[in-house]
């Protein structure tokens, strides 16, 4: 099926081997996920629609592409519908991608098949927060059902799938592993990521989402909202008790922006 095409369902007439007077074919409606590997024409997400990044951003296409050879830029087609994601606020309309593809100087379809691929993609309106909960094993079994539940109480959600609440300010999706699974269970909004999770903290974490002030994630990078430092355990921290010596390397070497290609190990300190 081509990417742009309209229909939601396709449908798969299958010849039945049955020898009874019914119908000799058998339909199945073939269903997708919620993420759709096709597109469909929205007022605001259409193949004639314009998309161009703005000044400040096209000098970040510039450090991007400098990364790569230049016979080689379809290498910055991932950071770059990254950074026209972040700028479309938070999702890809169709015209962005056409514009990666544009400046990448490859096929519309090689940006699209990128785009459909990663679920870190959103080729449909999000909201404001993007709450991915984790539903895999470990959370599963740490309470990640009954943290779905109190979100879906708390933002008035009724049904499963993802779900965008009628203010746009949330759109709750349930996903597989995030990696954090020794702090479960847990959940990302945006690019955050928030960890040991209970009923109470959810709520406090929801409501401050809702006042503008989501909590600032911690020296690591994430917040455990039971206090803990990172995934220590109750102990604390109980080896590499010592900083160890970094390797040399020049402090400037990307004062400029740029990265030579063929001197990237020296960059890298290898």
């Amino acid at each position: 099926m081509s990417f742009l095409s309209s229909k939601a369902v396709r449908v798969l007439r299958v010849t039945s081997s049955r020898s009874s007077s019914s119908s000799p074919f058998r339909t199945t409606t073939i269903r997708h996920g919620t993420s759709k590997s096709f597109h469909i024409d929205t007022p605001d997400n259409t193949v004639d629609a314009k998309f161009d990044f703005t000044e400040e951003n096209y000098k970040r296409v510039e450090m991007i592409l400098a990364k790569y050879p230049s016979n080689y830029k379809q290498s910055g087609i991932i950071p770059l519908l990254d950074l026209a994601q972040r700028q479309s606020g938070g999702w890809l309309p169709v015209a962005a991608m056409q514009k990666v593809a544009q400046i990448c100087g490859v096929a519309h379809a090689r940006v699209y098949e990128v785009a459909s691929f990663y679920t870190m993609f959103n080729r449909t309106k999000v909201g404001t927060y993007l709450l991915q909960l984790c539903g895999t094993t470990p959370c599963m079994i740490c309470g990640a059902q009954e943290i779905k539940n109190v979100i879906r109480q708390e933002l008035n959600i009724q049904h499963d799938g993802e779900t965008t609440t009628p203010d746009g300010m949330f759109t709750l999706l349930e996903v597989e592993c995030l990696g954090a699974c020794a702090n479960a269970p847990m959940l990302q909004a945006n690019d955050d990521y928030y960890e040991c999770l209970n009923v109470e903290t959810t709520k406090q974490l929801l409501k401050a989402m809702k006042e503008g002030k989501p909590p600032a994630m911690g020296k690591w990078g994430s917040l455990p909202m039971n206090g803990q430092v990172s995934c220590e355990g109750p102990l604390g921290k109980t080896t590499l008790l010592e900083n160890p010596t970094p390797p040399k390397v020049d402090k400037n070497r990307f004062k400029d922006g740029k990265v030579d290609p063929a001197s990237v190990k020296q960059h890298m300190a290898y």
